[in-house]
């Protein structure tokens, strides 16, 4: 992307991410843009209110679920917060990021060339709001801006899930669409996701991965073990009052007792 003629200054940017792999891939975003100058990141919420105190970017590339403290809070408890653009796999709350005055908003996975369009649409407030102030059409600041942030911050259902995951294969970041995970099988503080036949490692544990999918898709049969309902061929009995579950790849996973309970009640409300 050729830098705009802004008269113009970097912007500093600060990315708050979580996922290791999807900061990867917008940190190569930011650092290949001539407009913008990446000067922190940070992995949780906390982290992040502390690095714009401290750093004072221009731009916060900000992902709204964020362990600790969530995207809304970093601004609520930010001062002075800066021109933001929202990056989240989460395409539920786009109406509201543009209220509270959000440059953009990118849902996951997004590419290089919406990356791009994001970066003109900031230049573009960023030069807006240095020429004429906090004009009619300036993104709202100080009171307004926090009330927005409050409004929004209250009325977050906290039901949006996952709709794409990452991982790294040959040094590049490729997304995974959830609905096509078969399975899931834990691995230390690991994931290993089986997607036709394919196993890829993915960097968050297994009980917090399964926090951000559909509970109504993927259950819990085991310690180790998730499986995705649609998915699944068929559900044998297997001993001492525990299933074999079939997954339509003809893999076979063994469910625990527990992991037997949850699959009959996964389907009892499935067939209610």
């Amino acid at each position: 992307m050729s830098r705009p003629d802004a008269g113009a200054r970097t912007l500093r940017t600060l990315i708050v991410e979580d996922e290791p792999l999807a900061r990867i891939h917008l940190r190569d975003l930011v650092q290949g843009s001539m407009a913008l100058e990446l000067v922190g990141e940070a992995a949780n919420g906390r982290d992040a209110v502390q690095s714009i105190a401290q750093l004072k970017p221009d731009v916060l590339f900000l992902d709204i679920h964020l362990p600790e403290l969530d995207g809304l809070a970093v601004l609520e408890q930010s001062l002075q917060p800066p021109h933001v653009v929202f990056t989240t796999a989460y395409d539920g709350y786009a109406v509201h990021a543009f209220e509270l005055g959000a440059a953009d908003y990118l849902v996951k996975p997004f590419t290089r060339e919406r990356f791009e369009r994001a970066v003109v649409r900031l230049l573009a407030r960023v030069a807006q709001h240095d020429d004429a102030g906090a004009g009619d059409d300036a993104p709202p600041e100080g009171p307004a801006l926090m009330e927005r942030v409050r409004s929004l911050h209250h009325q977050s259902s906290g039901d949006a899930r996952l709709r794409h995951v990452y991982v790294r294969e040959r040094g590049r970041v490729l997304p995974i669409a959830v609905d096509t995970i078969e399975r899931l099988e834990a691995d230390d503080d690991y994931v290993v996701l089986v997607v036709g036949g394919r196993r890829h490692l993915l960097t968050v544990p297994l009980s917090e991965l399964l926090g951000r999918l559909d509970a109504g898709r993927f259950v819990r049969i085991h310690r180790s073990h998730a499986v995705n309902l649609d998915h699944v061929r068929a559900m044998l009995p297997a001993d001492s009052g525990r299933w074999a579950v079939v997954m339509q790849s003809g893999e076979r996973v063994l469910a625990s007792r527990t992991g037997t309970r949850q699959l009959r009640e996964s389907m009892g409300r499935s067939r209610g």
